[in-house]
């Protein structure tokens, strides 16, 4: 009897993978709905791979040129069939041409789009899974893709303005980190011998600087270490729930930067959940998806509590509400959306507005960041030489 490898979401929203051996995959389907869960991936597996090429992984990049090359041709009227054999032949060779590959062989075999998407799970997030089965099964599958590339597009584009805008501002510290410690441990040491000679004594500052000169040499690789210990130590720490939810909950309560990490959040959680519900995904099934997505388990933590009282009729912004997660104006947004039936629509709106709140508020803190971390190493160089002068002049009162 053959094996089958299954993707299934819960009752509780929780998704599930295995394998078990049947006849065929409707029988697969049969006992996981028996079972009170939802089929979202179903691939028979081919001599102990997972739908072949499932050690390849797409990227970002890579998963949006497939999405919107294939809603193109399903939308000029080919055939999926036609459309996947085209994108593989036109693919260049390597993990792209494997995994579209796969792909094509799994649908020429019967299955559906989003069971051989979900057969590959390190190329295609759940979001797409089951935004493309929803598109399967309302009969829409090219406007579905092409939402779903807009919706990945837009989502890299987030992330993209905030990592480029902190380029600078890490070039900029890193530079002042290195020229404090080329003064302390190259500079100031050839006045040492010199001021050791003429027996004077020295101002404090520059006796303190001397000193952290001698320390950062001496001691420099070991706290270099050190340092790189304790980020591999906390990287781990941060694989336990329990230390995650307490370190994205302190980050969403810093001054400045956890206001722009809640308007990230706010963005992701509406654009996800408004093309989900475009796409006709059910509220709570749409939940479990976009909780995936969002990256903090704070706000992961708040959107389960929000799903368990969706599920009992309670909505979904007074929940989320009660959460203390999200910015107020989500808040408004989403209850505005359910009260008037129109909570995709508003949604998307929303995330129209939060992901321009992010790009204002990421440009105001650069220019915020940029001229303090000037100012700063300034002034720090400004001390050390000023410590010099002082230094170099009480040589001279000496020497009068």
């Amino acid at each position: 009897m053959p094996a089958w490898r299954y993707t299934a979401l819960q009752r509780g929203g929780n998704t599930v993978s295995g394998s078990m051996e049947a006849p065929d995959e409707a029988s697969v389907v049969q006992r996981l709905r028996r079972e009170g869960s939802v089929p979202l991936g179903i691939v028979r597996e081919r001599s102990g791979l997972f739908a072949g090429g499932r050690g390849d992984a797409l990227s970002r990049r890579e998963v949006m040129y497939f999405l919107r090359e294939l809603a193109t041709m399903l939308g000029a009227g080919q055939d999926l069939d036609r459309a996947m054999r085209f994108l593989v032949e036109t693919a260049p060779a390597g993990r792209l041409r494997r995994v579209l590959g796969a792909m094509r062989d799994s649908v020429r075999d019967g299955h559906a789009l989003a069971a051989a998407m979900a057969a590959q799970p390190r190329s295609f997030p759940r979001l797409a899974v089951g935004l493309v089965r929803a598109g399967e099964a309302g009969g829409t599958l090219a406007a579905t893709l092409e939402r779903l590339a807009t919706l990945m597009e837009r989502q890299q584009a987030l992330t993209a303005t905030v990592q480029s805008a902190m380029i600078y501002p890490a070039l900029l510290l890193l530079a002042a980190t290195g020229a404090v410690v080329l003064l302390l441990t190259q500079v100031l040491p050839q006045f040492v011998p010199l001021f050791e000679q003429s027996g004077a004594t020295l101002p404090a500052s520059t006796r303190f600087l001397i000193d952290a000169g001698d320390a950062v040499g001496a001691d420099g690789p070991a706290a270099l270490l050190a340092l790189l210990a304790l980020l591999v130590a906390a990287r781990l720490a941060l694989r336990r729930p329990a230390v995650r939810l307490f370190a994205d909950r302190l980050l969403l309560r810093l001054p400045v930067t956890g206001r722009l990490l809640r308007e990230v959040l706010a963005a992701r959680l509406c654009r996800s959940l408004g093309t989900l519900l475009q796409n006709g995904v059910a509220l709570v099934p749409a939940l479990a998806i976009v909780r995936e997505v969002l990256g903090n388990a704070a706000a992961t933590a708040a959107l389960d509590h929000a799903a368990a009282a969706a599920k009992s009729g309670a909505g979904l912004a007074a929940p989320l509400a009660a959460t203390g997660i999200f910015p107020v104006r989500t808040l408004h947004l989403l209850r505005l959306g359910e009260e008037t039936a129109q909570l995709a629509a508003i949604a998307l709106r929303a995330a129209d507005i939060h992901e321009e709140s992010t790009r204002i508020a990421t440009q105001r803190l650069v220019a915020l960041l940029t001229p303090a971390i000037t100012i700063l190493m300034g002034a720090v160089i400004a001390g050390i030489v000023s410590s010099l002068l002082l230094a170099m002049l009480s040589l001279n009162d000496l020497a009068q």
